[in-house]
């Protein structure tokens, strides 16, 4: 018995069952989590295929049947991330406006993990790169402590430390109009939404969430998660104003909810032509993926996305910096929902609303 061409078998087979398991449309995690490591399968289909025609050569049918199973399945996985490397076409078009300007925006958004205490690195990250608006996640009643520093030089604040994982506290140096702490689907998960008003007077609305992910130690589904998403992309989409949707939404920028939300919105990703920018985990180099988001309405262009330095947390912070271009409204695409999508998004919004009822 050749031990390791029946290895390779196994291998190959177990990843093209991995590929195949987020097809199945459950919100249950255990299909989700699948969604996840695209990347990584990706890049272990390719030496499993490529071991598997160095080693056998191919010679009977059975290897050769085996070896397109593996070749197709490396393909749709390329066909999976291409959208988010810098070969693709940009979604959101870069700025055409230079250095400064009244109608520039920066966020930086930082899941801060609850149970850090590396406040001073937060800190750190926050002054060297002086974003206007500052958003963290996880914070309860000792973080807001930790940086309440932050007061001096962002005067508008909307903050909310709980101690259940899902507190959020916003801080901006521009003033803010219509404040609100939100629970959307669920109690106990806040988000805010806001309008900003840029130093040109034009308003942005402002959208933060942080949803549940789907995993056994949280929700054992990803219902919650995928309505809350889609809540606030036909949110987004009924706006009047330019918008900005951020947080840690717990769902990468390849998934099906996240495709959806973005035909919902009419939201642009900034990452689709430049690159994964994986903000999850921090400390596991192996397994990331971008679980961290900014999404743009058509009035902005990208003048810098950026992955930030580590913060002890288990998410790097993630920044960006906008100009507000109303012209490029008509310059740049967006996704539309088929009949059929938006079917499918009133049935998921419509099953958080019957399972919190119960």
């Amino acid at each position: 018995m050749d031990y390791f061409q029946t290895a390779l078998y196994i291998l190959g087979s177990l990843f093209i069952i991995f590929t195949l398991i987020p097809f199945v449309r459950s919100d249950y995690w255990t299909f989700r989590v699948f969604e996840f490591p695209r990347a990584q399968k990706l890049v272990i289909v390719f030496f499993i295929l490529l071991a598997f025609i160095w080693y056998t050569g191919l010679n009977s049918g059975m290897q050769q049947l085996f070896s397109i199973l593996l070749l197709l399945n490396l393909l749709y996985l390329v066909y999976q991330v291409f959208p988010f490397t810098p070969l693709a076409p940009k979604q959101m078009l870069s700025a055409t406006k230079k250095g400064t300007g009244e109608d520039f925006l920066s966020i930086m958004v930082a899941n801060v993990y609850q149970y850090n205490r590396r406040a001073d690195k937060c800190l750190h990250r926050i002054k060297k790169h002086a974003p206007d608006v500052v958003l963290l996640v996880e914070t309860d009643q000792w973080w807001k402590e930790a940086v309440n520093e932050l007061e001096e030089t962002y005067p508008h604040r909307v903050l909310h430390p709980i101690e259940n994982t899902y507190g959020m506290m916003l801080y901006s140096r521009l003033p803010l109009e219509g404040a609100q702490v939100e629970y959307l689907i669920k109690e106990h998960i806040p988000s805010i939404h806001t309008r900003l008003i840029l130093p040109s007077g034009e308003k942005v609305q402002l959208y933060c969430i942080h949803p549940e992910p789907p995993a056994p130690q949280e929700n054992v589904r990803a219902t919650e998660r995928n309505a809350e998403i889609l809540t606030v992309g036909k949110m987004a989409k009924a706006c009047k104003l330019p918008v900005v949707v951020c947080g840690d939404l717990n769902d990468v920028a390849w998934s099906h909810t996240t495709k959806l939300f973005l035909k919902t919105s009419g939201l642009l990703d900034p990452r689709r032509g430049r690159g994964f920018y994986n903000s999850f985990h921090a400390k596991l180099p192996l397994m990331r993926w971008p679980l961290d988001h900014f999404f743009c309405s058509r009035e902005f262009r990208l003048i810098q996305l950026k992955r930030l330095e580590p913060i002890g947390s288990d998410h790097f912070p993630m920044f960006i910096r906008l100009s507000l271009e109303p012209q490029a409204k008509d310059e740049q695409e967006v996704m539309h929902t088929s009949p059929e999508e938006k079917e499918e998004v009133e049935e998921k919004i419509e099953k958080a609303e019957e399972s919190k009822s119960h």
